[in-house]
């Protein structure tokens, strides 16, 4: 499945070692689903992961009430929601924040795709400013084999967009 990731550089800059670029994906959290409060620590949301702490407690109070207990699941099941959905967000936030620059976003399979997508664009200083090499597409190929045959209802595209 495809996922977005976004770019973040570091204050100096990119550098060929990977040490100063973070790639984080955008989308859900499944961690920060199960463990909203500690996966905000992990990731040094000291704030967000205390307020996160502390709805949870709450959550968890009211749900010991026999009359409350819908509350308080409910307070629960919002907060873990809540990380799981936007936790990278604050995430890119907060490193923004920290003067960390948003250098770009890439589209890719896995982290790995997208780290080589990434830097097979960005200029390194070993000398060599030669492009890496890019793969030919021939339209033709997969071009339809009836005429301009379309496929569940959709315009063709004569081989072009």
């Amino acid at each position: 499945m495809t996922s977005s990731y976004l770019v973040l550089t570091a204050p100096g800059g990119t550098d060929s070692n990977h040490e100063k670029t973070r790639f984080i994906r955008d989308g859900f959290t499944i961690l920060g689903f199960l463990f909203p409060w500690i996966w905000l620590a992990f990731h040094r949301l000291w704030l967000h992961a205390i307020a996160a702490f502390l709805l949870q407690s709450l959550g968890g109070a009211l749900a010991d009430r026999a009359d409350l207990w819908p509350v308080g699941v409910a307070i629960t099941f919002g907060t873990s929601l809540l990380v799981a959905l936007e936790g990278q967000n604050l995430r890119i936030r907060n490193l923004v924040a920290k003067g960390w620059d948003e250098a770009d976003l890439v589209s890719a399979d896995s982290l790995q795709t997208a780290e080589e997508i990434y830097f097979s664009n960005v200029q390194t200083d070993t000398g060599d400013s030669r492009p890496a090499p890019s793969p030919q597409w021939d339209p033709t190929a997969h071009a339809p084999r009836h005429g301009n045959a379309t496929s569940l209802g959709l315009f063709g595209f004569d081989g072009g967009r």
